[in-house]
């Protein structure tokens, strides 16, 4: 009578953990370059939904402040095709309109030029524009003053500027230097005041801003205005837009083109998501690339320790054993990976946030989801080798070559 005895194994987890441990350790160059993979796939992720996160709450940040409900009616076409006019009645009826706050009648002086001095050379215009515009203006538009006083009743009436804020650099005016004049279509006006940067009005940055009274005595302002700003009921913007047309202009509604100025914003929102998708794809691409590589290593590693596996086999471990163990060195690179990924991620975020003078923002479910993923992809790249390695019978894995 033969008696078979089976003998059980009893390696623990935490023996599979020491001995995976054991594995990285004698071949650290091998395990940091396998895990750099994945660090980096980790940290084009983290820093991309980041990014991303911290740009998109500054933008969202901007549009509220500045409000989704302001409109710009500007001339629009006539039936021929040729460049309408706004009628001298527009601002009043549109200020009649429900629903609307506040507007603000602007006029571009398009024959007339803005330069520093009168020596400067007349085609030396550097793109300003002189602008009549209403004391409102400033109300309507949410700006603020960068330095001294806008135009009002009083000084409309005189030779006073007030500058966009481009248009003061261009003419090397600086917010805190002495009062200073410029010339406007043959005539010295004295700058009042200096504009912060108009993000829903950028035509205004670059502007010499006039009031109306002096615009029609000095610089032929005929009474028709070119822009009308309007500021509205936020509830009720959509409907007060479709009803400026033929407000403005009833002759002819088409004369009269409607635009929302934060729409331009709420734009770059969606081209901020496209971008996302597409540096996610190449940090996907990245974290691929990574498993791929820790396949290759942990399948190199089964081919070198094919003695080691034979002799664990030889002193009773089982198959599932050694597969656990190279399976537990495989997600061990991953987790390495995946904490360093994600540190160097977090880490970048912060850094583009603060030079942008953003908000450093990361989803919360950010960090986490990296660190699985990586372990995810670690545990896949080495689920071959160690089912390779388990395979191994005790006899061919101590056969010398």
């Amino acid at each position: 009578m033969t008696v078979t005895s089976t003998v059980r194994s009893a390696v623990r987890p935490g023996d599979t953990l020491r001995t995976a441990l054991l594995g990285l350790r004698y071949r650290r160059t091998r395990a940091a370059l396998s895990a750099l993979g994945i660090a980096i796939g980790i940290a084009a992720l983290v820093a991309v939904l980041g990014i991303t996160r911290s740009s998109q709450s500054a933008l969202l940040a901007e549009i509220d402040q500045l409000g989704t409900n302001l409109l710009t009616v500007t001339n629009g076409q006539t039936l021929g095709g040729q460049e309408a006019e706004l009628p001298a009645t527009a601002t009043a009826m549109i200020r009649r309109v429900n629903g609307v706050e506040q507007a603000a009648p602007t006029a571009i002086l398009g024959t007339v030029r803005v330069y520093r001095t009168n020596r400067v050379p007349v085609f030396d215009t550097g793109g300003l524009a002189a602008r009549a515009a209403d004391p409102t203006l400033l109300a309507v538009l949410g700006g603020r003053l960068r330095r001294g006083v806008f135009l009002n009743p009083a000084t409309s009436r005189y030779p006073v500027t007030v500058l966009g804020y481009q248009a003061a650099q261009s003419l090397g005016i600086a917010p805190g230097g002495h009062q200073a004049r410029v010339f406007i279509g043959g005539q010295w006006f004295t700058v009042a005041g200096i504009l912060d940067p108009l993000p829903l009005a950028p035509e205004i940055d670059r502007s010499a801003l006039v009031g109306f009274p002096v615009a029609a005595t000095l610089l032929g302002y005929d009474g028709h205005p070119s822009r009308i700003y309007v500021r509205t009921d936020v509830a009720t913007t959509a409907r007060v837009a479709a009803l400026l047309g033929p407000t403005a202009n009833p002759q002819n509604p088409g004369g009269a083109a409607v635009s929302q100025p934060s729409a331009a914003l709420t734009a770059r929102l969606a081209v901020a998501a496209a971008s996302t998708a597409l540096f996610a794809g190449l940090g996907a691409v990245a974290l691929l690339v990574g498993g791929i590589g820790i396949a290759n290593v942990m399948v190199i590693a089964v081919l070198e320790r094919r003695q080691e596996i034979g002799l664990r086999r030889a002193l009773g471990a089982a198959r599932r054993h050694i597969a656990a163990q190279f399976l537990t060195e495989a997600v061990l690179l991953g987790l390495l990976g995946g904490a360093a990924g994600a540190a160097s991620g977090a880490a970048l975020t912060v850094t583009v946030a603060r030079l942008r003078h953003w908000t450093p923002l990361i989803p919360p479910q950010a960090l986490p989801g990296a660190m699985a993923t990586a372990v995810a992809v670690a545990a896949l790249a080495g689920l071959y080798p160690a089912i390779r390695a388990a395979r191994l019978s005790p006899a061919e894995a101590l056969r010398t070559s």
